[in-house]
């Protein structure tokens, strides 16, 4: 839509007090005197404009990517050039506006303003707060000014190009129409068990004649054929020796584990005036209002004011008592905190809990031996690794450590044993004949090495080995054959009278399906087929093991008066008028900016790239 042309001035003024000389890409400044990149009509390109696209675009990929990308990746992109070509735009609007005299008012601008959170006190906006996070942005409040009354200007050149596109009813009409279309089907299934005479087997010419047609389905993926040795915590754990003091030890590091005292589920909410917590708690003590009334009074939702689990020692002693003399459910306080007055709720009793010793020791023992096992093989490591340097093969390496030898026949698929590993499989797939091997560790502790031996490409095996695969193959494809013919017979025979019963079919009806309507259990394509359908024309669709039968009953025109469907033309009426109104402004903003001289300095932009690195 064309809305999302706008500057967003009051989103980057937020996202910069949050980040303030923080590392949010570019906001850090640049050195110099380079101030402007250039001119689109009279309008400066500055510097401060093409930084801020560019933390805008660099953001939005790296959430695209899920981490932060720097700056020469930005460019790898093509991001820098994208905020220029976006600043450029931006400008050539505000030099339209300017030269066909559309300007906002102070009343505007100061509205404008004054609605930006980032400028709000305690009692709404706040003049010292507004020029405090200027001046941390090192910019001045004409300059701020300035652009917001350029934003709006260009908002009302948008408005005044866009407003008078109508909404296009008749093809919002048409969509909704065949939206709101409805079939009434009869189903029926045929199965297996409703054939009328078995299917014959295969012939050898059969089996030949698959083969050759389906040679794709008997594909074998490329194997690499690897040999490794490997030696994991699991394999030598039996080995390691765990004292009863070291478990006892490790019991009493770890007792808050083990012995956990009793807790509560905790909401507060805060006050800033102690009064206005008073009142509050008189009020819920009332049954005048429920808490979560409260919590909705202050704009607030229950996961703000939510404390999880605290235990007794975590708030003050006289907030404790009450909190833990509380029933759930129950509301106590006022109690001073450092944010003002506060309620609580309890919410749950978490009774304690104590595991001994005795009942810990197993769990203990196997942690202690698995990191000793950890350890040992971490130990095994250096000698490993020259043992390698000084040329010993895998299978040396077997005889003379505690690595084990063995070998597959790889392929991607394959997630069992040592393949289970993502750092063996990233291995196996980058491996080369003749490369050398090196040793890895895996997730868990453990080691490995590989060899590659050979590559077996993929490949269809020779019918011989696979006659029996090939024939159950066929035998399946003919018996689904049968289905499919077995239930066209009976179809060709339907009338809109017939009883499917009579044929030895359950029948099901299914009522007012529309295009977006599922049937659970019928193949994908379905509701294509029923709106392909004419009305009592019966079709078969093959279900892969079995038949359906769909017979269309009844076909019921969308109902122009469903509340639903009034709904749908609305939207989809202010949807058209929208891609309507985005292209037409598009075009319009291209043609301006063709009528407008642009003059923007590349060794500046150049510059300015270089101090981004």
């Amino acid at each position: 839509m064309a809305q999302k042309k706008k500057s967003r001035i009051g989103a980057w003024i937020i996202v910069g007090v949050i980040l303030v000389g923080l590392a949010g890409f570019g906001t850090g400044g640049l050195s110099g005197n380079i101030r402007s990149l250039g001119k689109v009509g009279d309008k400066d390109v500055t510097v401060a404009a093409y930084q801020r696209a560019l933390d805008e675009q660099i953001r939005a990929l790296s959430a695209q990517f899920g981490s932060q990308i720097s700056f020469q990746q930005a460019q790898a992109f093509g991001i820098d050039r994208q905020a220029l070509s976006q600043v450029i735009l931006t400008r050539t609007l505000d030099n339209e506006a300017a030269r066909m005299g559309i300007s906002a008012g102070d009343t505007a601008v100061f509205d404008r303003i004054r609605a930006i959170q980032a400028f709000q006190g305690g009692g709404g906006f706040n003049r010292d707060t507004y020029r405090l996070v200027l001046q941390q942005m090192g910019q001045s409040e004409s300059q701020f000014e300035a652009e917001i009354r350029e934003d709006l200007a260009r908002t009302l050149l948008q408005a005044a190009v866009v407003s008078g596109v109508p909404g296009p009813a008749a093809p919002a009409e048409t969509l909704v129409r065949y939206v709101g279309e409805a079939r009434d089907v009869t189903l029926a299934r045929v199965t297996a068990d409703m054939l009328t005479a078995p299917v014959p087997g295969a012939t050898d010419a059969d089996i030949d004649a698959y083969y050759d047609e389906n040679a794709d389905q008997f594909m074998l993926p490329e194997a690499r054929e690897i040999t490794y040795v490997w030696m994991t915590p699991t394999m030598i754990v039996d080995r390691m020796e765990v004292t009863d003091l070291a478990i006892a030890s490790l019991y009493d590091q770890r007792i808050a584990e083990f012995v956990q005292p009793e807790r509560r589920l905790v909401e507060r909410l805060n006050f800033s005036d102690p009064a206005n917590a008073q009142d509050a708690f008189d009020r819920v003590t009332a049954n005048d209002v429920s808490f979560d009334a409260l919590v909705t009074e202050r704009g607030l939702t229950l996961a703000d004011i939510d404390l999880g689990d605290v235990g007794r020692d975590e708030l003050p002693s006289d907030t404790a008592d009450a909190v833990f003399d509380a029933a759930p459910g129950a509301v106590v306080g006022p109690f001073p905190t450092t944010l003002g007055a506060a309620l609580y709720r309890v919410n749950a009793v978490l009774g304690a809990q104590e595991v001994t010793l005795e009942e810990a020791s197993e769990d203990l023992r196997a942690e202690l031996a698995t990191e000793a096992a950890r350890e040992a093989i971490n130990q095994e490591f250096d000698r490993i690794t020259d043992l390698m340097a000084g040329g010993a093969p895998l299978e040396q390496l077997a005889e003379q450590t505690d690595l084990e030898l063995g070998r597959i026949s790889w392929t991607p698929d394959m997630t069992d044993e040592i393949a289970a590993y993502e750092t063996f499989r990233e291995a196996a797939q980058a491996a080369t004949p003749g490369g050398f091997s090196r040793l890895e560790v895996l997730s868990d502790g453990g080691v490995f090495a590989l060899r590659l031996d050979e590559v077996t490409p993929a490949q269809v095996p020779p019918l011989d080995d696979i006659r029996d695969q090939v024939a159950a193959a066929w035998q399946l494809q003919a018996q689904q054959d049968a289905i499919v013919a077995r239930a066209n017979e009976i179809a060709a025979g339907l009338t809109a009278e017939a009883d499917l019963e009579s044929f030895g079919l359950t029948p099901r009806q299914e009522t007012g399906l529309t295009r977006r309507s599922f049937v659970e259990a019928t193949p994908e394509g379905f509701s294509q087929v029923i709106f392909d359908l004419d009305l009592n024309e019966a079709r078969v669709v093959d279900g892969g093991d079995s038949a359906l039968i769909v017979r269309l009953d009844r076909i019921a025109d969308a109902d122009p008066q469903a509340t639903d469907q009034a709904a749908q033309r609305a939207a989809i009426a202010d949807s058209l008028s929208a891609g309507i109104a985005q292209d037409l402004f598009e075009a319009y903003a291209a043609t301006v900016q063709q009528n407008t001289r642009v003059n923007i300095n590349q060794g500046t932009v150049d510059s300015v790239n270089a101090q981004l690195q």
